[in-house]
């Protein structure tokens, strides 16, 4: 793969592209006036550290719109262990197709696709990434939650048409194997990225590789790179899983399935711990916050895909009933071009699920995400309370 060649992305770079993405997003006064006052607190990391002007909520905007699209005919397990083999695939083909029409408000899937990639000609990359935290080695059939090849099949159908050619498609895990049974099951010429099986996902020393991080002052944080995947990929969409459960972070959710895009994950353990809350963990700093503050992760993100149709109450368990969709597995998919919205949205869900076995700061990284004018944040329960910054629309098949 071809190294990244354009020039150094500096910090005035990184500011006008958040500025580009954070236009039109909604954030109510009073969330503006808190930051502002934090601002000028002592000992607050946030002084200095916002990264977008903010913007009140005079006006609303499709960033902070929230889709959920269910459907009890998308999978029909009932307890195998090889989960992946009970998804209908016709039917996850029409609940992305109504989740991106319904998102971008276009009349039809092709109108909605142009409008999440505009400017797409062939030969522009489309980076895919796709998290399979649980898987080593190329072989697995473990019958732990990871990526389902039918959500980035649906997606490939859609791109197809506008024009996307197989080949402008790259699925990735940077740090973790690809199996051979997703890659089989996916649509031909499509090109799989990952650190033990296909293509090496590779990670360069180009100066636009590292992310730059900004922590309380005193704190040193480690040099991560990002994989050249997503350096040389012109757009991306990030397809999370819907995990709770992380005996670290609390929730594994968008901001956290790009510890799958940097080198060095492990060395951030200890700055996201919600958990155990160990000396190097800060309430008002985390590093994934940072994360989209870079130009190659949030400045080319245009779609988050949340992968709820098994979902995971514990990031490395099986599939499992979920109490709160009636005794079923979720069978949902989210979507939004607001990362932070969409993540507030799933870990609401598993918080309502799994009550008090979720650490009470696993949602803290999206709070300093909506003070840093990244999206909008709110946080309540979806099924008995109504979103007042959020726009969550639910539609079922």
């Amino acid at each position: 793969m071809k190294k990244n060649i354009s020039k150094k992305v500096t910090r005035r770079d990184v500011l006008k592209v958040m500025a580009v993405l954070a236009s039109g997003i909604a954030m109510n006064r009073v969330d503006r006036e808190l930051i502002t006052t934090e601002a000028k607190g002592n000992g607050s990391n946030l002084a200095n550290e916002v990264f977008i002007p903010l913007i009140s909520n005079e006006s609303t905007s499709s960033k902070s719109k929230v889709v959920h699209v269910q459907s009890q005919k998308a999978t029909t397990w009932s307890g195998q262990s090889r989960y992946w083999e009970y998804v209908d695939q016709g039917v996850v083909n029409e609940m992305v197709k109504r989740g991106v029409v319904e998102l971008t408000g276009a009349s039809n899937s092709a109108d909605a696709w142009r409008k999440l990639l505009p400017g797409y000609i062939p030969g522009m990359k489309i980076a895919i990434k796709v998290n399979f935290n649980n898987c080593w080695n190329c072989s697995s059939n473990s019958g732990v939650i990871d990526a389902l090849i039918q959500p980035v099949n649906a997606v490939v159908n859609g791109l197809q048409q506008i024009g996307v050619t197989s080949a402008d498609v790259w699925v990735y895990d940077a740090v973790r194997a690809l199996p051979n049974r997703f890659v089989k099951a996916g649509l031909p010429g499509i090109s799989y990225f990952d650190k033990y099986c296909g293509s090496n996902a590779g990670f360069s020393d180009s100066p636009d590789a590292y992310i730059t991080f900004n922590p309380p002052p005193g704190v040193d944080m480690p040099a991560e790179k990002i994989t050249d995947v997503l350096l040389n990929a012109k757009y991306l969409i990030n397809m999370p899983i819907m995990k709770g459960g992380h005996p670290l972070a609390g929730v594994t959710l968008g901001f956290k399935n790009h510890f799958g895009t940097i080198h060095n994950c492990s060395a951030l353990h200890d700055y996201v711990d919600a958990v155990h809350k160990p000396p190097a963990y800060n309430r008002d700093y985390n590093p994934m916050v940072d994360f989209f503050s870079n130009p190659h992760i949030g400045g080319k993100t245009v779609l988050t895909i949340g992968d709820a149709l098994f979902a995971a109450k514990d990031f490395n368990d099986p599939p499992e009933p979920w109490q709160t969709f009636g005794g079923r597995v979720p069978n949902s998919l989210f979507f939004a071009t607001d990362p932070v919205a969409i993540d507030c949205v799933m870990h609401d869900l598993i918080a309502a699920e799994i009550g008090e076995n979720l650490t009470p700061a696993a949602n803290r990284y999206l709070v300093l995400a909506g003070r840093a004018g990244m999206g909008v944040y709110e946080s309540l329960n979806p099924w008995i309370e109504s979103y007042t910054q959020i726009n969550y629309t639910k539609i079922t098949l």
